[in-house]
Parts: C-alpha cells; sequence; structure tokens
C-alpha cells in the first residue's frame, strides 16, 4: 500500500475537501458513480465525526490491491477524546451530538470493510475499504 493522499480536517470547509479527494481518487481506480457516491458519503461522515467530536485529525485516501482486487482504503485517524462505548457508537439512531445518528452505522454499511481502533483519552483510528467490483 501506498500513501496517497490526505486531508487535514481541520474547519468544516476541509470536508468538502476530503469529499472531493475521496471521487477524484474512486474515479481513478475506476468505481462507477454509485460507489463513488457511497466513498464520498463514508467519507464525508468520518470527516465530520473528527471536525464534530476530536476537533481536528486527518482522512488519508490510498489505492490498493490484494490479488487481482483493486480498491481504496480510508483512513480517518485523530487525537481527539476517543469513543468511550464503540457498541453504542455503532447502533443505528445512536448520537451524541443531536444529529441522526446514521454517521459510523452509515459509513459500516456503505464500505466492505472497517474497523474502529480507539483508547479513550489518546484519539480513534477508523479503516474503510471499498473494493472495486
Amino acid at each position: 500500500m501506498n500513501f496517497e493522499s490526505s486531508v487535514d480536517i481541520i474547519t468544516e470547509w476541509d470536508i468538502v475537501a476530503a469529499r472531493q479527494l475521496g471521487r477524484n481518487k474512486a474515479k481513478e481506480v475506476g468505481f462507477g458513480t454509485v460507489d463513488q457516491a457511497r466513498i464520498t458519503t463514508a467519507i464525508s461522515e468520518l470527516a465530520r465525526n473528527i471536525y464534530l467530536y476530536a476537533g481536528k485529525g486527518k482522512i488519508e485516501i490510498n489505492h490498493i490491491t490484494e490479488g487481482n482486487l483493486k480498491g481504496l482504503l480510508v483512513t480517518a485517524s485523530d487525537e481527539g477524546p476517543g469513543i468511550a462505548d464503540v457498541r453504542k457508537a455503532l447502533e443505528d439512531g445512536y448520537t451524541t451530538s443531536g444529529g441522526l445518528g446514521a454517521g459510523l452505522p452509515g459509513v459500516k454499511r456503505l464500505m466492505d470493510n472497517f474497523k474502529i481502533e480507539t483508547v479513550i483519552g489518546e484519539g480513534t483510528k477508523i479503516s474503510a475499504t471499498k473494493w472495486l467490483r
């Protein structure tokens, strides 16, 4: 895996920049418009969570291959407060910000692989992969 591109998430405009980068990278890999929309939506949710809960962080987007498969790996990382209850955060409708509570469960559904690593007081790293079919 080669490090490809990243966007530091500090302001709301950075969420837009991360979405645009994700769409461009998805096009480069060969994803169709439906999967491009899935990937950009997942990136938007991850970036928004960084902005809302951690204050700042980073979205990294990498082209990956595994055998004959090609895809994108999206990594969202921050040094925020961490997620106290990961299981609860993955429940549809759960929110601590007053939103719809579709963020992390939605990302998990939109992408093919999903992994959360979090340490209270140190931060969170979420990895999500989408494979080209």
